[in-house]
C-alpha cells in the first residue's frame, strides 16, 4: 500500500527549518492548516509561491501544494506544481537536496496513481539520488518496489523489499509493512506460494502497535490472498477492511473494500453493498472535481490580487512622477532653447550626409524586415502548422486550410507595412501558441498569462513578444529533446518578465545561434527589452525575457 501522502514532506521541510530562518508569516500559517483545512493551507502556500523572494521557500510551497492536490485526486495538477517547484531548485546546492528528493518522490507517487509505473520507478531513482535521510530512503525504496509490483515486475519488487528488510534502522512497524508487501508480491509472482503465515504475522505486529492504517493494508492483502481458495475468510477480511477504512475516513479504501464485498458476499447482500459503493463513488468524484476547481480559483485569485496591487503601486508612482515632471519642465524648456540653437547649426551642416545615410539605412532595414517577415510568416508559420498536424489526435482539415490561407494572405503583404488590428484577447493567443507545441512526448505548462498582464502592452510589443515565444518554442521542438517545458509570466513594477525552462539537452558555450534565435535579440532591442540565455545550465535550457510595459 502507498504511504500516507504527507510523509514525503518530511524531507523537504526538515532542512529548511534547520538551516534557513523563515520569516514568512503566510508559510507558518499554511503549515498550521495542513491536514486540518487543506483549502486554507493551499491558499496560503500559493501566496508564498507568488510573493516570496526565497527560491527554496517557493519550491517548498509548490511541494506542499502538490501533496494537497494529490490527496484530493488532482494528480495532473500535482505534477504541474511539482514541475514548478523543481524550477526554483538548484541541483548543485546541498541545501536544496532534501526538497529535490521530496519532489521526485511525489512525482513517483503521482505516476503510480496515473498508472505510469516506469516513470514512477525513474522518479524514485532520482529521489534516492538526492535523499540524505535513511528513514526517507526506506520510504522511497518501498514506493519503487510498489511501482515494480504494479507493473507486474515481481522479481525486481521482491529484491527491493528484501533489501529493505536487511536495513538495520527498520522499526517493528516498518518491518511489518515490508513483510506484508513482500508476502503479497511473492504470492502474485507465484500463486502457489503460501503467504498466509507472513501476512498474519505482519497483522499481529500491527495489532500490537494499534497501527490502524497498517491493519487496513493487511486486511486488504489477506482478503486478496483468500479470495480464490477460502472465500469465506476473504469476506471476513474484506468486511474488516471496510470497517477500518470508515474509521480512518479513507474513501478510496472504502471503495476498494466495497468492491471486494460485492464480489464475495451472498447475493442478498451484494445489492446493498453496490448501492453504498455507487453513492460513495459518485460523492468522491464530485468532491474531487470541486477540489480541482477550487485550486484553480485560488491560484487565479492570488494572481489577480497581485496584479491589482502592482497596478496600484504603478498609479502611485505615476502621480509622484507627474509632480517631479512639473518642477523640471521650466528648466527643460530653457535648456531646449539654448541647445536648439546649437543643434540647428550642426543639423543644417550634416543634413545632406544624414539624408544619404538614412537612405542607405532604409534600404537595409527594408531588406531586414522583409527577411524577418519571410521567416516569421512563412517558415515559422509552416512549422507550427506541421507541428499541429503531427501532434493533433483528430486532424481539423478546415482549421488547417484557414491557417494556410491566412499565411498566404500575409505572404502577399510581406513587402508592405500592414497595420494589424489590436488583439483584445492576446493572452488567449499566447496560450494557444504555447499549447500548440504540447505533444504526447512534451508537456507544456505555463502560468501568469492573464488578460490583465497584457492590458497596457502596446501592439508592437505584443507582436514582437509573440514571435520571440514562437521562435523559442520552435527551437525547443526541434533541438531540445525535452519532455517538460515550463513558462512563467510575471509583472514587476513597469516590466514584464517571462521565464522559460525545459529539461532537455541544453546548449553549450560553443553553440552558434541561427537566424531565428539571433532575431529574438534584435526583436527585444526593438522594444527596449532583454533576453538572457542560460547556456551553462547543467540540465535543460533556461531563458529569461524582460521588457518594459510601455
Amino acid at each position: 500500500m502507498l504511504l500516507v501522502v504527507f510523509v514525503s514532506l518530511y524531507a523537504c521541510n526538515k532542512v529548511h527549518q534547520t538551516n534557513i530562518p523563515n520569516n514568512d508569516v503566510n508559510f507558518d500559517i499554511a503549515e498550521s492548516f495542513v491536514n486540518k483545512n487543506n483549502d486554507s493551507a493551499y491558499y496560503h502556500f500559493n501566496e508564498v509561491a507568488i510573493n516570496s523572494k526565497d527560491s527554496l521557500l517557493v519550491a517548498m510551497s509548490y511541494n506542499y501544494m502538490a501533496v494537497i492536490q494529490s490527496a484530493a485526486g488532482d494528480y495532473f495538477g500535482a505534477q504541474e506544481s511539482l514541475m514548478l517547484s523543481l524550477t526554483f531548485l538548484n541541483e548543485k546546492k546541498k541545501e536544496d537536496f532534501s526538497c529535490l528528493a521530496s519532489n521526485y518522490n511525489e512525482l513517483g507517487l503521482t505516476s503510480l496513481n496515473l498508472k505510469k509505473y516506469e516513470a514512477g520507478v525513474n522518479f524514485c531513482d532520482s529521489a534516492i539520488k538526492y535523499s540524505e535521510d535513511k528513514s526517507f530512503d526506506l520510504i522511497i525504496m518501498n514506493n519503487k518496489a510498489l511501482a515494480y509490483q504494479k507493473a507486474k515486475k515481481y522479481i525486481q519488487s521482491i529484491n527491493i523489499y528484501q533489501e529493505i528488510l536487511l536495513k538495520e534502522n527498520n522499526s517493528e512497524k516498518e518491518y511489518a509493512r515490508v513483510l506484508s508487501n513482500i508476502s503479497k508480491t511473492k504470492w502474485l509472482e507465484n500463486p502457489s506460494y503460501h503467504a498466509a503465515p507472513d501476512l498474519l504475522k505482519a497483522l499481529a505486529i500491527r495489532d500490537k502497535w494499534d497501527d490502524i492504517r497498517g491493519k487496513n493494508a493487511s486486511y486488504a492483502h489477506l482478503s486478496d490472498y483468500y479470495t480464490i481458495n477460502q472465500p469465506d475468510s476473504a469476506l471476513i477480511y474484506a468486511d474488516k477492511m471496510y470497517q477500518v477504512a470508515k474509521i480512518i475516513k479513507s474513501p478510496d479504501d472504502q471503495i476498494d473494500a466495497l468492491k471486494k464485498l460485492i464480489q464475495l458476499s451472498p447475493s442478498e447482500k451484494t445489492k446493498q453493498y453496490f448501492g453504498i459503493y455507487e453513492k460513495l463513488d459518485d460523492s468522491l468524484q464530485t468532491a474531487r472535481n470541486a477540489a480541482k476547481n477550487q485550486f484553480a480559483v485560488i491560484r487565479y485569485q492570488t494572481e489577480k490580487n497581485k496584479t491589482d496591487n502592482l497596478n496600484l503601486q504603478k498609479d502611485n508612482t505615476e502621480k509622484k512622477y507627474q509632480i517631479i515632471k512639473q518642477r523640471v519642465v521650466l528648466f527643460i524648456v530653457v535648456l531646449l532653447i539654448v541647445a536648439g540653437s546649437i543643434i540647428s547649426a550642426i543639423w543644417y551642416k550634416k543634413r545632406k550626409e544624414r539624408l544619404e545615410q538614412e537612405a542607405q539605412n532604409t534600404i537595409y532595414e527594408n531588406q531586414l524586415k522583409t527577411s524577418k517577415k519571410v521567416h516569421d510568416v512563412v517558415a515559422n508559420g509552416l512549422y507550427r502548422v506541421m507541428n499541429e498536424i503531427e501532434n493533433q489526435v483528430g486532424l481539423d482539415r478546415d482549421g488547417i486550410l484557414d491557417r494556410l490561407e491566412d499565411m498566404y494572405e500575409k505572404s502577399r503583404d510581406i513587402s508592405y507595412e500592414v497595420v494589424q488590428p489590436p488583439s483584445e484577447n492576446f493572452h488567449e493567443k499566447i496560450a494557444n501558441l504555447l499549447k500548440s507545441f504540447a505533444s504526447a512526448k512534451t508537456k507544456v505548462v505555463f502560468m501568469g498569462n492573464t488578460m490583465k498582464l497584457w492590458e497596457n502592452v502596446s501592439e508592437q510589443t505584443r507582436h514582437e513578444i509573440e514571435h520571440v515565444l514562437q521562435e523559442l518554442m520552435i527551437n525547443m521542438d526541434k533541438h531540445s529533446n525535452c519532455s517538460n517545458v515550463a513558462i512563467r509570466f510575471e509583472q514587476v513594477d513597469d516590466h514584464i518578465n517571462i521565464f522559460y525552462a525545459d529539461n532537455g539537452i541544453g546548449i553549450s558555450d560553443e553553440t552558434q545561434f541561427k537566424n531565428g534565435l539571433r532575431n529574438t535579440g534584435n526583436r527585444m532591442e526593438t522594444i527596449h527589452g532583454t533576453i538572457t540565455f542560460g547556456i551553462k545550465a547543467q540540465k535543460g535550457f533556461k531563458i529569461q525575457i524582460s521588457f518594459p510595459i510601455s
